[in-house]
């Protein structure tokens, strides 16, 4: 794979995340106790062996850069590898990036000094295993220009997603960005062909593309203005995401809100996730400190700590707790009597005696008072937190109760 370059779109605001985006970009969000979302994909980047990476990024991306640089460092510059970090840099003019399209014309410099054949580009804020490898074959096969991952969705989300035609070849016929009205699958009524926003692209056909958007009056974004106008110039297919899914599952998510990311996490505290994170022919990478092991304690009669279809990482300790399908990141602390269920806990989070966490998600360092109770007054929470309009509710980080 020496002749593929990869583009990591990583500079997304995340504004739908809001408070978890609060301080830090979208794709640095933890999740799943122990990792960022952008380790799935730079992970499924490794273990493809795809690895001469670059990842564009713009908005608050300090912790961004820093989880890359303590736990990405892994590749050998020697060999020709790498995971380089391109903060936005106005090099064309004085804007930021202006959609997605833009971000890579702004770089065209650095696919310039690299000469790859071809050029995958990712998004850092998807949640899924798949082996691009397959992706780039299916593409030379067929001799594409360009190449979109697809994934079966329900018409209902239809508005969420860039919306595929194809031939029985799969070559694309149309494209729809996020609309109201979309073409259902041959045969699938209730289903479309959603683009999941991994594209390869032959090197040569996407400068050209990008020049000839940057001089137009367009939104400069993949779905909106290149591919539309791509389909009816160029050989453009879409591959189905079955085919290189590594969790053979059809696991994919797009955890751009707070219900989606709630659900996701959820996910892994079933009794047989989709998305198996225990996989040791695919594994998930990621920066992890040296705590110490999980542990649970038992005080005395009543006050036993006990975690039931739960994940807890290491550094966190259950002191005489109750823990219930909740997700528990490294040094969450859970004293005497507490109750906890369905909820997200991140790093340094302390739930004081006798409080009762329901359905929440709590951002890091946060301290819960002893007593307090979460997830049980809608009304309540809503005048001092963040809830969805499902009941999710969202503490941010080093808040003071």
């Amino acid at each position: 794979m020496n002749k593929v370059v990869t583009m990591l779109l990583a500079g997304g605001r995340g504004e739908r995340l809001y408070p978890l985006t609060r301080d830090r970009a979208k794709p640095a969000v933890p999740f799943g106790a122990i990792y960022r979302i952008i380790d799935f994909t730079l992970s499924n980047c490794i273990n493809s062996e795809i690895r001469r990476i670059y990842v564009l990024t713009q908005y608050k991306s300090t912790s961004l850069h820093r989880h890359i640089q303590f736990g990405w460092s892994i590749l050998s510059p020697t060999l020709g590898e790498f995971i380089e970090v391109i903060p936005a840099q106005q090099r064309i003019d004085e804007h930021w990036y202006q959609g997605t399209a833009d971000a890579i014309f702004q770089n065209l410099y650095t696919l310039q000094n690299e000469k790859p054949d071809l050029v995958l580009i990712l998004s850092g804020d998807h949640i899924y295993k798949m082996d691009y490898r397959k992706m780039i074959a299916f593409h030379l096969d067929r001799k594409a220009d360009l190449t979109i991952a697809a994934i079966r969705m329900d018409r209902s989300l239809s508005k969420e997603f860039g919306v595929i035609e194809v031939d029985p070849t799969w070559k694309i016929i149309g494209f729809q960005e996020k609309p109201e009205a979309p073409k259902t699958i041959p045969g699938d009524p209730e289903g479309i062909l959603a683009s999941m926003g991994i594209y390869v692209f032959n090197t040569e056909i996407l400068v050209r593309r990008l020049i000839e958007d940057a001089r137009s009056d367009s939104s400069h974004d993949f779905g909106k203005d290149i591919i539309p106008l791509m389909i009816d110039k160029d050989r453009v297919f879409a591959f189905d995401f079955r085919e290189g899914d590594c969790g053979k599952e059809g696991y994919w998510r797009d955890v751009g809100t707070i219900d989606a990311y709630y659900e996701a996490n959820m996910d892994l505290v079933s009794v047989t996730p989709k998305l198996n994170l225990y996989d040791p022919e695919w594994p998930i990478f990621t920066y992890q400190p040296p705590y110490p092991p999980a542990k649970t304690v038992l005080l005395e009669e009543g006050r036993i700590g006990t975690a039931l279809n739960s994940i807890l990482s290491h550094g966190s300790i259950i002191s005489g707790g109750s823990v219930k399908r909740s997700v528990l990141s490294p040094k969450v602390k859970v004293h005497s009597y507490a109750e906890i269920e369905d909820s997200i806990l991140l790093s340094g989070v302390e739930v004081g005696r006798y409080a009762k966490i329901r359905r929440a998600i709590i951002d890091k360092e946060v301290q819960i008072p002893e007593g307090m109770r979460i997830g049980y007054d809608f009304e309540e929470d809503a005048k001092r937190f963040t809830v969805t309009a499902s009941g999710i509710v969202v503490i941010p980080k080093w808040i003071k109760l």
